[in-house]
């Protein structure tokens, strides 16, 4: 028989009250940025260790402030600093909604491509009258393949 991986019905008010909720986040992060992969490439990037560094190096910055050229720009650097603080949680909980929303989408697909098979399959062997004829010569371009193969382009 068919899977079922998933079943998720939403109300058009569910709907909209996501869409509404989606356009709040999309607005409270307005100033979130899109890096091109050039800039991705050279971009020097913290990791675990060099942030420990990059902490420490602002605390002896804070205290030490007279040492600072005017072209340092020490403010920003800890605005910098309690932004990442603030958002690397949301942006952990984004993150699993996303991959959730990506595991979704990957098996509706997988039970709504199970279905259509196994009721071509049915159809195939069992179908007669104008409708399924149709319906199996439709298929049947498309899918003339056995089970567990992929699909033709």
């Amino acid at each position: 028989m068919s899977q079922n991986l998933v079943s998720v019905s939403l109300s058009n008010e569910d709907l909209a009250a996501l869409d509404a909720a989606l356009s709040t986040v999309e607005q409270k992060l307005a100033g979130l940025l899109e890096l091109s992969v050039e800039q991705r490439r050279t971009l020097n990037k913290m990791g675990d260790k060099s942030e420990a560094f990059c902490r420490q190096a602002l605390i002896l910055l804070t205290e030490n402030r007279q040492i600072l050229p005017p072209g340092l720009d020490l403010a920003e650097a800890e605005q910098d600093l309690r932004s990442l603080d603030q958002l690397r949680p949301r942006f952990a909980r984004l993150r699993r909604l996303v991959a959730n929303a990506d595991d979704t989408e990957m098996a509706l697909g997988s039970d709504i491509l199970n279905f259509a098979l196994d009721g071509y399959a049915v159809a195939k062997v069992i179908g007669k009258g104008a409708a399924l004829e149709t319906m199996k010569e439709a298929m049947s371009a498309r899918y003339t393949r056995r089970r567990g193969e992929p699909p033709k382009p």
